[in-house]
C-alpha cells in the first residue's frame, strides 16, 4: 500500500523514520502488532498514521492526561476538524462527554485518547461496543508488567475489556522493554504471535558518566549548569522534599529552575511543565511524575541527583535528552548508601514484589559500578549486542574516556566465598566483612565466629575494600543476596562452581562509594568533581602548619582538609570568598584568613590562573534557622537532649550541626553540658589528646582511648577543644 501520500498529507513527511513504515504496514494489514522503540524514535506516528487512514476510531490507551493533551493538541493542528482527535478521562464534564460521544457517532473522531480507568467504566464500554473501532492502540506499554518500571496494577485489564469492546487489533508500543517484559506484556495482552518490531536502543549522541554523591552534590550540580547557562535541563530526584530543596539552591545560585512533582497542585504543574517547554525556565527538578510524553527536543542534559530504581527507568528518563541529536550529557550521581535505602523501603512489600525490585536494583548498581563501556552495559541490558570499539557512539561514557584501573583479585573473592559458605551462608554482607577484618560484635560472638580459624583473616585490607568486592562478585551473580531474610548473603550454583575451579577476577579499582563525604571520595578520573590544585593544596598545609605553630594549637583547628582543597579549586582572594569555601565561617575567616588569601592571591598573579567566577554557591539558609536556634539555646545552657527533641532531631544530629557551627569559626559554648558528662580529669585527658593529634579523626580518637569513652563523648569534647583554641 502507498504510505507516502497519507503521510505528506497529515504529516508534512516525504520519508518515514527507522523501522515506521514496516509497523504501519502490519496495523494497516490488521495485525497484532509489538514495537519497541526508543523515547525519540517516532512511536507516536506508528498509530497516529493508520487511525488517519482507517474507517472508524483507533482507541489509544495511554496512562498521563499530560501526554494525552499533547498529542490530541497536535492532531488537531493537522486536521480542519476538531473533533478529529478526543480525550475521554476523568477531567471532562457531562456536556464535554456528550461532545466527545457525537464526534465518534458522525465519523470525525479518529482518534479517542483515554486512561485505562476510564476505559474499565461500564458507561463507556457500552458506548463503544456500538461504534466502528479500527484498532486499539497501547501506549507505554511496559506499565502493564509489574517487572516493567512503571507497572499500573490497572493496565492488566486491559485484554478483556477490548474483548468486551471488539475483536479487533492491538498495538502495544513502548520505549523499554527487556526479554522478561516483552514476553510478559504478550502473555497478559493474550497475544503471543504479535508481529514484533525492535528498534536499536542506541542512542550515539548521549554522553553517559557517573559520579561518586558528596556532600557537596547540590554544588557539583550548580557548577555543572552554570557551565551550560540557556541550555535546557532536567534534574531528577526520588522526593519531593528533596525536589523543592534543590530547586530553591538553584533558584538561589542564579539559575531559571522550577520544581515539578505530584504534590504541587495541577495547575502549578501545567506552569511550571509550559515554562520548560516555553523556555521561560531552563530547568526543570522533577520526581519521576514528570518526563513520559514530553516531546521537547532540545532537551541537552539529564542528571540523576538519586538512582533511580531500575535501568528501564534511568534509560527512559535520560533519553529525554538530545531528541534533535544534538548534544545530550548524561550525569548520575551515585553512592550506595543511595540503594541501601531503596532497599529498606522495600522491605515492607510483599516478597515476590521485593525479589522483582532487589533484582532490578542490582543490576543498577552494577551499571553504576562497572568499568566497562556503559553503552555497552545498558544495550546488553536490553538484549542488544554493542561493539564497544566500533560501535556508533563507542567513545561516549566516562569509562571509555578515563579507564578505570583493575587488578587481579581471584584469591580474595575465594576468601569471600569460602568466609560465605564457612559461615553457613547466615550473614549480611556487613557481619561478613566483620569476620574478614576480624571485628568482633555481638552477633559474631553469639555465633562462636571470632573464635573460627578463619576471623580476621583479610585484616590487612579495610572493610570499604572488602565491601567493594561484595558487591562486584554480586553484579557478577557469584553470590546472592535472600529476600526471605533480608539482605543475608548466600552463594549461587555460579559461586559454587567458582570455588572449585577459580578463574581471574579483575576487580576494577574506583572510587570509594561507601561513604557521603569528600574525605572518603578518592577520585582517578578526570570527569569526577572539579580537581584541586594539587600544587597550591601543598602550600596551604605548609602555611596551614605555619599558622598552626603560632597560634599554639594543631593544624586540624585552622582549616580542615576538604577546605583547603576547596581553595585550590575556587581560589578564593578575599575574606567573603574566603568564607563561601567548605567548612569556613566569616568567624574562622577573619581569625586565619588574611594569610591564606594573600596567599592564594599571589599564587593566582604568579601562575597566571584564570579563577572561576561562578564557583560561590549561596545556601539556601534552610538551615541557618536551626544554627541560631543552637546557639542561642546553648547560650541559656538549655540540656542538649532537650535541644534535640523540641527540634524533632536525633542526639547525633544535633551533635553534628554543632560541628558544622564550631568547624566554621562559630563560637558554641557546650562546657555546661560536659560538666554533667565527664569529670575534670577527663575533660583534661581528651583535651590533651586533641591538643597533641595528628588528626581529628573521631575513629582514631575511639582506638586510643580503647572504649574509655564514647563517640558522642568525643565529639563534644573536640567541640569543646575547636571552640576554645580556634574560634
Amino acid at each position: 500500500m502507498n504510505l507516502y501520500t497519507p503521510l505528506k498529507k497529515f504529516f508534512g513527511f516525504t520519508k518515514f523514520k527507522g523501522l515506521q513504515e514496516q509497523v504501519i504496514n502490519s496495523i494497516v494489514a490488521n495485525n497484532n502488532t509489538f514495537v519497541i522503540m526508543p523515547t525519540g524514535g517516532g512511536k507516536s506516528l506508528c498509530y497516529q498514521l493508520p487511525a488517519l487512514m482507517a474507517e472508524g476510531t483507533a482507541i489509544v490507551v495511554s496512562p498521563l492526561i499530560a501526554l494525552m493533551k499533547n498529542q490530541v493538541d497536535a492532531i488537531r493542528g493537522i486536521s480542519e476538524h476538531n473533533g478529529v482527535a478526543h480525550v475521554l478521562n476523568s477531567s471532562l464534564n457531562k456536556t464535554e462527554i456528550n461532545q466527545v460521544k457525537e464526534d465518534i457517532n458522525s465519523g470525525i473522531t479518529k482518534l479517542l485518547y483515554v486512561a485505562p480507568e476510564s476505559l474499565v467504566k461500564e458507561e463507556h464500554v457500552v458506548f463503544l461496543r456500538t461504534q466502528k473501532i479500527s484498532f486499539v492502540a497501547i501506549d507505554e506499554a511496559h506499565c502493564i508488567s509489574e517487572w516493567g518500571h512503571d507497572f499500573r496494577p490497572e493496565y492488566r485489564n486491559l485484554k478483556h475489556i477490548i474483548k468486551a469492546i471488539d475483536n479487533v487489533p492491538v498495538i502495544c508500543l513502548t520505549a523499554t522493554a527487556t526479554e522478561k517484559v516483552q514476553e510478559d506484556i504478550l502473555k497478559t495482552l493474550g497475544i503471543p504471535e504479535a508481529n514484533r518490531f525492535k528498534a536499536s536502543f542506541n542512542r550515539p549522541n548521549l554522553f553517559y558518566e557517573v559520579r561518586p554523591k558528596t556532600d557537596e552534590v547540590e554544588k557539583d550540580i550548580i557548577r555543572f549548569v552554570k557551565q551550560r547557562m540557556g541550555k535546557s535541563g532536567i534534574i531528577y530526584c526520588l522526593s519531593r522534599k528533596k525536589v523543592e530543596q534543590v530547586a530553591q539552591v538553584l533558584q538561589v545560585n542564579g539559575i531559571k529552575a522550577v520544581p515539578y512533582h505530584a504534590g504541587l497542585d495541577a495547575k502549578t504543574r501545567v506552569k511550571h511543565q509550559d515554562m520548560f517547554l516555553m523556555e521561560n525556565c531552563d530547568v526543570v527538578v522533577a520526581t519521576i511524575a514528570f518526563g513520559m510524553g514530553i516531546d521537547k527536543p532540545d532537551v541537552r542534559f539529564v542528571i540523576h541527583h538519586d538512582i533511580p530504581k531500575s535501568l528501564e527507568s534511568y534509560y527512559q528518563e535520560t533519553g529525554r535528552a538530545g531528541r534533535d541529536d544534538g548534544e545530550g550529557y548524561c550525569l548520575a550521581f551515585y553512592a550506595y548508601k543511595d540503594i541501601e535505602k531503596l532497599e529498606k523501603f522495600m522491605a515492607s512489600k510483599p516478597l515476590a514484589e521485593q525479589e522483582i525490585g532487589h533484582a532490578l536494583l542490582q543490576e543498577v548498581v552494577g551499571y553504576a559500578e562497572t568499568s566497562m563501556n556503559r553503552r555497552k552495559y545498558l544495550l546488553h541490558y536490553f538484549g542488544e549486542e554493542f561493539d564497544a570499539e566500533t560501535g556508533d557512539g563507542a567513545d561516549m561514557d566516562d569509562n571509555s574516556r578515563n579507564p578505570k584501573k583493575k587488578h587481579e583479585a581471584k584469591e580474595d573473592v575465594k576468601l569471600i566465598l569460602n568466609v560465605i559458605k564457612d559461615t553457613l551462608q547466615k550473614y549480611k554482607a556487613k557481619e561478613i566483612v566483620n569476620t574478614i577484618v576480624g571485628k568482633e560484635n555481638a552477633l559474631l560472638t553469639s555465633h562462636k565466629t571470632h573464635l573460627q580459624p578463619f576471623f580476621g583473616s583479610g585484616k590487612e585490607k579495610s572493610s570499604l575494600y572488602w565491601m567493594a568486592l561484595i558487591r562486584q562478585i554480586l553484579v557478577f551473580s557469584l553470590i546472592k543476596k535472600e529476600i526471605e531474610q533480608y539482605g543475608v548473603v548466600k552463594l549461587t550454583e555460579k559461586g559454587a562452581k567458582y570455588l572449585l575451579k577459580p578463574t581471574s577476577f579483575m576487580m576494577t579499582e574506583d572510587h570509594s562509594y561507601d561513604e557521603g563525604d569528600d574525605n572518603s571520595i578518592i577520585t582517578n578520573s578526570k570527569s569526577s568533581r572539579g580537581v584541586a590544585d594539587e600544587k597550591l593544596v601543598k602550600i596551604l598545609r605548609d602555611l596551614r602548619k605555619r599558622v598552626a605553630s603560632n597560634h599554639g594549637v594543631p593544624p586540624f583547628a585552622v582549616f580542615q582538609d576538604p577546605s583547603l582543597d576547596d581553595m585550590a579549586l575556587k581560589y578564593p582572594i578575599t575574606l567573603a570568598e574566603l568564607s563561601t569555601v567548605h567548612g569556613v565561617g566569616e568567624g574562622k575567616a577573619r581569625k586565619f584568613g588574611k594569610e591564606f588569601t594573600k596567599l592564594i592571591s599571589d599564587y593566582v598573579a604568579d601562575n597566571d590562573i584564570l579563577r572561576p567566577d561562578d564557583l560561590i554557591v549561596k545556601s539556601t539558609g534552610i538551615n541557618s534557622g536551626l544554627k541560631l536556634f543552637i546557639i542561642q539555646n546553648t547560650d541559656k545552657k538549655l540540656p542538649l537532649i532537650d535541644i534535640a527533641k523540641s527540634k524533632g532531631l536525633e542526639m547525633s544530629r544535633l551533635v553534628k550541626e554543632m560541628e558544622t557551627i564550631i568547624f566554621s569559626g562559630t563560637k558554641l559554648n557546650i562546657n555546661y553540658s560536659l560538666d554533667d558528662l565527664l569529670d575534670e580529669d577527663q575533660q583534661e585527658e581528651i583535651y590533651d589528646y586533641f591538643m597533641d593529634a595528628e588528626s581529628d579523626d573521631i575513629e582514631l580518637a575511639l582506638e586510643e582511648f580503647d572504649g574509655d569513652y564514647d563517640e558522642e563523648e568525643l565529639r563534644l569534647m573536640r567541640i569543646k577543644f575547636i571552640n576554645e583554641v580556634a574560634n
